[in-house]
């Protein structure tokens, strides 16, 4: 079964990342919610159900993390680190990708149920 965690920001990301590292990892990076628990990036709350709904097809030993990026002005900073880090080069959100490969959906795409089920299932 897959083992889904949910972070806020970059240093909780990294931590759990380095947790599992040797699984297959899969995270989806998309806008933070604020108090009242919503979400800023309207394109996040349409990949969410997308992408819950196709964790069934992601291997079972993988590891599901989704990562809030903070809020919008944060995100809009061309310097944040999920932008800048190396691993990840982050151009939008949501984007979701399986750490260490180069497949990546990015916006409208992971709100597509064919393109998702694809990334969760791919053996590459």
């Amino acid at each position: 079964m897959v083992v889904q965690v949910h972070v806020e920001g970059f240093a909780q990301f990294e931590t759990k990342a380095k947790e599992h590292k040797g699984k297959t990892i899969i995270a989806l990076f998309s806008g933070s919610v604020d108090a009242e628990g919503k979400n800023w990036c309207p394109d996040c709350v349409a990949a969410d159900p997308v992408v819950s709904r196709n964790l069934s097809n992601a291997p079972e030993d993988a590891v599901f993390i989704h990562c809030g990026v903070g809020d919008r002005d944060y995100w809009k900073d061309k310097q944040n680190v999920f932008r800048t880090n190396p691993q990840l080069k982050l151009k939008c959100v949501p984007t979701l990708m399986k750490l260490g490969k180069p497949n990546r959906l990015e916006e409208g795409q992971c709100a597509n149920d064919d393109l998702v089920k694809m990334l969760f299932s791919d053996e590459d």
